[in-house]
């Protein structure tokens, strides 16, 4: 990946971030905060999408057939992204008042997703490959894992750790 390949990524990657903050916001001081997250998430599948291809650089035949896959993998994806959503909820919500029980459940939770996610990545690797010649399946693995990262940095400078007692 060029360096300005990675660029674009944290860039992207930054931006879905800050849209989803002012989205939130915006959202909850709005009588149809559903309709404006479904605006949000589209925008985002789009921007990720877009980021994809330019990066892919696949032939036509390649494409037609990778697409349809990325689309599977994305769904399964979001899935897990919205259980993650929850559990940064949950924590928020418990955060001041937090026991040893709740902390369990919650890093029982995190790791249960992480399992999925993992899960999901391997059950997708055949499936990609088949598509795909080895390498751009290296990329398009090495996107993901990128734009993963970037997010993963930007809620965990957001996230405050545990209180101690």
């Amino acid at each position: 990946m060029k360096m300005t390949d990675s660029g674009r990524i944290i860039k992207i990657s930054g931006m879905c971030l800050v849209m989803a903050a002012l989205v939130c916001s915006f959202a909850m001081a709005q009588d149809n905060p559903t309709d404006n997250m479904q605006i949000l998430i589209e925008k985002i599948k789009a921007d990720k999408k877009l980021l994809v291809a330019e990066n892919m650089q696949l032939s036509e035949a390649e494409a037609g057939k990778f697409w349809p896959v990325y689309d599977q993998y994305q769904n399964e994806l979001f899935i897990l992204r919205t259980r993650s959503l929850k559990l940064v909820e949950n924590y928020a919500e418990h955060y001041e008042s937090m026991t040893n029980d709740i902390a369990k459940k919650l890093l029982d939770e995190y790791l249960t997703i992480e399992r999925l996610r993992q899960k999901v990545r391997e059950a997708y690797l055949p499936k990609f490959r088949k598509v795909l010649p080895e390498i751009k399946v290296a990329r398009y693995y090495q996107i993901e894992n990128k734009i993963s990262a970037v997010v993963s940095f930007e809620l965990a400078k957001q996230i405050p750790l545990v209180k101690p007692n």
